[in-house]
């Protein structure tokens, strides 16, 4: 005689609901931060003490300074400079966004589009106003330019673009699909996947589209610094968040990320919530210590840029760790919890056997 059997009860319809819901809120809060980051950082650009300079050692120089300064109040950080070769170093440090030489016939502004080629032309706005008073030409001058495939300097923007998109979409598929393995495992799992991600974005921003145009090999090992780090904080959240992860990664590495990476506007253009992360962000650190060492011979706050990276990768290290003691000590539960019910099922064993002597 056949037994009958049962069936799962189909799911209420409030039931399905909801469990759409819950999963429809990712999304939502992902657009509700993309508006919130996006739009917070670059929908209203306005110089936010912007340094440029005045050059000269004449009552007149001076005179021009403090009445820049007076007028611009806090968007502006105004000094004077005693020439021309002071101007071009602190450029070439980065120290300076523009540098302004006063003359009555032939005034120039001395800037480096390489540096933030937004930054430079706020630059060139401020005083093409002080020579259109005048009523004289401007003569800008441009000590570091962007390469030939990069005219606006915001090709190394999307390199990070990319480079960010191929690491947290790693990460997304070594915690789906690599959930079984390891901790150690998956973090050189990681490491490969980061590797081919920073060589796919040095191929296509050297030889594909001349966006970098020397010193490829170093660019290369930047990107990987950066990915690599992505990738480890990556795999060592999925372990705490899970089916969140994505969510957080998306706030971590491209709503804070790309906003206050300074590759569509610097921090002496935004408000210093953004400018403030600036300083230390993993994506500012790959994408200004990539203009310095393209653009400024390496110098320019290179080492702190590199030490930026560096600490991230460090960082994403220590939540790797952090991830595989919470692992382990889940199998030990698991296997206690194993025990146990081994151990009552055999009392529950004897007891019936005493039972039935």
């Amino acid at each position: 005689m056949s037994t009958p059997q049962t069936t799962a009860a189909a799911p209420t319809l409030g039931h399905s609901l909801k469990h759409l819901a819950v999963h429809l809120l990712t999304p939502l809060l992902m657009c509700l931060g993309m508006a919130l980051a996006y739009q917070g950082a670059f929908h209203q650009p306005e110089p936010n003490h912007l340094k440029v300079a005045v050059v000269g050692t004449t009552p007149q120089a001076q005179g021009l300074a403090d009445a820049v300064r007076a007028k611009a109040g806090p968007a502006l950080d105004v000094s004077t400079l005693p020439g021309r070769e002071a101007a071009e170093r602190q450029l070439r440090d980065r120290d300076l966004v523009g540098a302004f030489l006063p003359d009555a016939q032939h005034p120039e502004l001395l800037i480096a589009k390489a540096g933030s080629d937004t930054s430079a032309m706020a630059a060139e706005a401020v005083f093409r106003n002080v020579t259109d008073r005048q009523g004289v030409p401007l003569r800008v001058t441009d000590l570091a330019t962007p390469a030939e495939g990069d005219p606006t300097g915001q090709g190394l923007f999307f390199l990070l673009v990319a480079l960010s998109i191929g690491s947290y979409g790693s990460v997304a598929v070594i915690g789906a699909a690599g959930a079984a393995l390891g901790m150690r495992v998956r973090a050189l799992v990681g490491l490969a996947a980061s590797l081919l991600v920073s060589v796919i974005g040095i191929v296509t921003a050297g030889p594909v589209f001349h966006v970098v145009d020397h010193d490829l090999a170093a660019v290369w090992a930047l990107g990987w610094l950066y990915s690599a780090g992505v990738v480890a904080i990556g795999i060592g959240l999925h372990t705490f968040f899970r089916r969140w992860t994505t969510l957080v990664m998306m706030v971590l590495f491209v709503m804070l990320n790309f906003t206050t990476s300074g590759g569509v506007y610097r921090p002496d253009l935004q408000n210093g919530f953004f400018g403030g992360l600036h300083s230390f962000w993993t994506g500012a650190g790959f994408l200004e210590g990539t203009r310095s060492l393209l653009y400024f011979d390496g110098g320019a706050g290179f080492g702190g840029h590199l030490l930026t990276l560096a600490l991230w990768l460090l960082l994403g290290a220590l939540v790797m760790a952090a991830a595989a003691l919470h692992e382990r000590r889940g199998r030990s539960a698991e296997r206690r919890s194993a025990a146990r019910a081994d151990l009552a099922a055999e009392a529950e064993e004897e007891m019936e056997e005493a039972v039935a002597v």
